[in-house]
């Protein structure tokens, strides 16, 4: 009886084990559950595809900018964009009662119902960017409107305002500060580190479309361009208008660069980026890569911008068709440019290699030419070298020899594509210019080129001479001439490409004219003479609006319709000329120029601009030495006694110690300022780009003061 009630329970045992080896798992039957997503996970993966790079955050605050109606925009970035970004712009701002929903997502100003999308105009219109910025990093907006007393800032994080707007200064527009991008996003944050490079752009306010090329992408892509253009109006077939420069064929590259707006939108299209490259594959050898840059207009309600997350792509109305009206355009186009061809010879730089270097690898290494080396003279010893400007003591150091050959070759090949960067040499278009920059070429003194190219800057030994090292020479040298005749020829060089200094306010022609009339003479008061000179002002004005574009086109001098001035050529990258002789350098413009003469004109222009942007001594005395008398408030406490000698008062009186602070500290900057500009400024372009005229060698620009072989040899007569 005890036995029986087993047998069933084993029996079932069995079954049970047999079927669980037949029958899979319930849950691999069972399809997963779906789950609503919490809104916090939706938002973060939303933001990592819309800013999927530091680059797609800065395109979005940009758009932003230019929305708001900005004239300017400014944009610094740190790491790359992963420790900062910060854009900054003049537009209209944000009011203090929208900044509460600012970052949620699809909030926007630029539409409201959907229809809008038709006949968008605006950048942005999704309202998904600065929300997405929260979810990846930490933002902060500062922003004021038109008429508001001061601005206000807040702090967002993941969609949310964190504090009420704090009021804070301001200035107009809207600031929006994006640090740690990526702070959550580990994996993305480590790809991207070993990726924050910063390129150096400088563009000016206003520039034609191919001086942006050139200051993008070089002048080696900007001389081989040739316009084009293509349009069509017909309602039933397509309605376009096309205008941008395409590649001829001396431009030579691996891959195709394209750069296509579409209404002033930048975006993609690989349908017409395949048609130009079949273009350039079937008409030009070696099926070459071209440098294509379009622009392209069409009615709004003819484009799609709604198709790609950033925006990046856009459908068109029958894109076939105006992909084919651009295709035939630029084939014919090409085929007419195909021509002819222009081949440039490129000979190698004497200079870029430093004879110096050439010298010490000679010593170093004495069974390259099978001497043996000798011990360098003590009286030819010398503490610094042109290549350290703090000075060095190698030549007193036994320095075993490089194991890395390679490395003096890659030197030489870096700094000579930086002087090819800085001082481009195709600029001079004009034969006329062309000639001047041979003039001055032709007339270099060798002797002074090898000595400014490697000499040593000491400092300034007074207000116009400073003190240089040559090897084991001293030297004094006139640091106005030097200027003013590295400015002449790096005018005459950057002819027609300069980048633009924008004057804080347009300054009006006839008020500068007047001042420096008023300057020449400055003893004539009567009525009658000012007469003379407001009608000579005016003739001025009226002459150089005649040639402002001329004067614009060639030297980035802006002069508008009214007569103002408001923009001047940069002419050393880092250097601003004293404001104070602008209105001398107006005035040589309306009295001096040759303006019937081509070549004679520009030689005077850049003559008057050189003389303008020379580091001349400034205005106020240097207050270091005997000049710091001219700030004391106590100047009159001397006084002359019967006898006609002077004596001071003394004791306790200390009125002659009393300074005017602010004019001191005016000319204190002044001088400073213009000392730093000789030291990093001059000499560094000096070294670069200067070609010194053999005139320089005689007319006291450089004196030689010491040489150390002849001290020397007194030494040891002594």
């Amino acid at each position: 009886m005890e036995a029986q009630p087993e047998l069933p329970s084993t029996e079932v045992d069995t079954e049970m084990e047999v079927e669980d080896d037949q029958i899979p798992p319930s849950n691999s039957k069972d399809p997963p559950p779906i789950l609503r997503l919490d809104q916090s996970v939706v938002n973060r993966i939303a933001a990592g595809e819309v800013i999927q790079r530091p680059v797609s955050a800065v395109k979005e605050l940009v758009e932003n900018s230019l929305d708001a109606g900005s004239t300017s925009i400014s944009v610094v970035v740190k790491d790359g964009g992963l420790k900062l970004i910060q854009v900054s712009d003049d537009g209209h701002g944000i009011r203090k009662e929208d900044m509460s929903i600012l970052c949620e997502r699809h909030t926007t100003s630029k539409l409201s119902k959907f229809e809008d999308l038709q006949s968008i105009k605006s950048m942005g219109f999704r309202g998904e960017a600065l929300a997405s910025m929260t979810y990846v990093g930490h933002v902060t907006v500062t922003t004021i409107t038109k008429g508001q007393l001061h601005g206000y800032r807040a702090t967002y994080r993941d969609g949310v305002m964190e504090d009420e707007p704090k009021a804070c200064a301001a200035v107009k527009g809207t600031q929006i500060m994006i640090e740690n991008l990526f702070y959550n996003m580990a994996a993305r944050r480590k790809t991207l580190q070993n990726s924050a490079a910063r390129a150096d752009v400088h563009s000016v306010a206003t520039p034609s479309r191919l001086d942006a090329i050139r200051s993008v992408y070089g002048v080696s892509v900007a001389r081989n361009l040739v316009k084009i253009d293509a349009s069509d109006n017909d309602p039933s077939n397509s309605v376009f208008e096309m205008d941008g420069f395409i590649s001829n064929a001396n431009y030579i590259a691996k891959k195709i660069t394209m750069v296509l707006f579409i209404n002033d939108r930048l975006v993609d299209c690989g349908a017409l980026k395949r048609a130009i490259e079949i273009v350039y594959g079937a008409t030009l050898p070696k099926a070459s890569k071209p440098f294509v840059y379009m622009s392209i207009t069409l009615p709004p309600e003819h484009v799609d911008v709604n198709v790609h997350p950033t925006k990046r792509e856009v459908s068109l109305l029958n894109q076939e068709i105006i992909i084919e009206k651009i295709q035939s355009v630029v084939e014919l186009k090409l085929r007419s440019s195909n021509e002819s061809r222009i081949f440039q010879e490129q000979t190698m730089d004497p200079s870029s290699s430093s004879p110096l270097a050439t010298s010490q690898d000679s010593q170093k290494d004495p069974s390259k030419s099978g001497i043996k080396s000798q011990k360098t003279p003590v009286h030819k010893m010398i503490r610094t070298d042109s290549l350290d400007p703090a000075g060095r003591l190698h030549a007193y150091l036994q320095i075993k020899p490089s194991n890395n050959p390679e490395r003096s070759s890659c030197l030489t090949s870096v700094r000579s594509s930086i002087r090819q960067r800085r001082n481009p040499k195709e600029t001079a278009d004009l034969t006329s210019i062309q000639e001047l920059i041979n003039e001055f070429d032709s007339t270099c003194h060798s002797g002074l080129l090898d000595t400014i190219r490697h000499c040593t800057y000491i400092g300034m030994a007074d207000d116009v001479f400073a003190l240089l090292q040559h090897n084991t020479n001293l030297y004094l040298a006139n640091v106005i001439n030097l200027s003013k005749e590295l400015m002449y020829q790096q005018v005459l060089t950057r002819f027609a490409h300069f980048n633009a200094i924008q004057l804080s306010e347009p300054a009006p022609l006839s008020e500068l004219l007047m001042l420096a009339l008023k300057e020449e003479d400055v003893a004539a008061e009567d009525n009658e003479n000012d007469d003379l000179k407001e009608k000579i002002a005016d003739m001025n004005t009226s002459l150089l609006k005649q040639k402002a574009e001329m004067l614009e086109e060639y030297f980035s001098i802006y002069i508008d319709s009214n007569g103002n001035l408001s923009r001047l050529p940069v002419i050393l990258d880092q250097y601003t000329p004293d404001m104070d002789h602008v209105p001398e350098f107006v005035l040589c413009l309306g009295n001096d120029i040759d303006w019937e003469d081509e070549k004679n004109c520009f030689q005077s222009i850049s003559a008057a601009l050189a003389n303008f942007y020379a580091m001349h001594t400034p205005l106020l005395p240097n207050p270091s030495g005997d000049g710091s008398q001219f700030y004391k408030k106590g100047k009159s406490s001397s006084s002359i006694d019967g006898q006609g000698n002077s004596s001071k008062t003394t004791g306790n009186d200390t009125t002659e110690d009393e300074y005017e602070n602010d004019l001191l500290s005016e000319a204190e900057n002044a001088w400073a300022q213009r000392e730093w500009s000789i030291q990093h400024v001059l000499f560094p372009s000096l070294r670069l780009f200067f070609k010194p005229p053999n005139a320089m060698a005689t007319n006291g620009t450089f004196v030689q003061v010491a040489s150390l072989e002849k001290l020397y040899r007194i030494f040891e007569r002594c």
